[in-house]
């Protein structure tokens, strides 16, 4: 039981940081443009990024296809990886804290679906052994 909570909290707070980040990207995007520029990234990668953070929580929640499902998994890590490691690598550690956090309910939201879905992860299941 404490497993299915564990799922359901931590992927509705990470999606909750997906589409709250993207909200962000729309609402604010000349300093959304900065700030990517500041990292070292083109500003033409905010609309794509847009699409990409409203896409993927999309694809956890919904889980129509468990192979897109563990995709948006797997981009969704990569993509919080190299966000806190481009924030390392400029100096500005302050500004991977959200990337930490989210890696933490990534974590959390993987290893715990097969406990709360009814289709199982096969990846899902390797990751906890």
């Amino acid at each position: 039981m404490a497993a299915i909570y564990t799922y359901w909290i931590s992927t509705a707070l990470l999606c909750l940081l997906y589409l709250a980040s993207a909200y962000m990207y729309v609402t604010k995007g000349d300093r959304v443009r900065q700030v990517v520029g500041e990292l070292g990234y083109p500003s033409y990668l905010v609309p794509f990024m847009i699409v990409v953070k409203t896409l993927g929580p999309a694809a956890i929640l919904l889980r129509f296809s468990m192979a897109l499902s563990d995709l948006a998994y797997a981009g969704i890590f990569y993509h919080l990886l190299l966000a806190g490691l481009a924030y390392v690598g400029v100096r500005k550690p302050g500004g991977a804290l959200p990337a930490a956090v989210g890696l933490a309910l990534l974590a959390a939201s993987f290893v715990t679906q097969n406990a709360a879905r009814e289709v199982p992860s096969p990846y899902a299941q390797a990751a906890t052994f």
